[in-house]
């Protein structure tokens, strides 16, 4: 059982900032969301001194993205639509040209 809570306060201390940033429609999930999800991870009996630490500052955490407006997190596998610079260009040409 305690083991399970570990995995719990390891998954909410993972997830829980990117979902408050959300993307350009918001939150993915509210702070009200994992509040509950905190508490009651409170609410259960037998939990460790350093489970309740780390709820503690999971809780101090979401307080502080709480009361903070949070900018939407870049998405890391959207591709760029940049073009490659002109150097770049110059130096695949220049090889193309030197390959013949």
């Amino acid at each position: 059982m305690s083991m399970l809570i570990d995995q719990e306060i390891t998954h909410i201390g993972r997830v829980m900032r990117p979902s408050l940033h959300g993307d350009l429609g918001g939150a993915i999930l509210p702070a009200s969301y994992w509040r509950k999800r905190l508490n009651e991870l409170l609410a259960r009996e037998h939990l460790s001194r350093p489970q309740l630490c780390a709820i503690d500052s999971l809780l101090l955490l979401l307080d502080q993205l709480d009361a903070t407006e949070l900018e939407p997190l870049p998405f890391a596998n959207t591709p760029t639509n940049r073009t490659p610079s002109p150097k770049s260009r110059a130096t695949v040409r220049d090889r193309t040209r030197h390959a013949s």
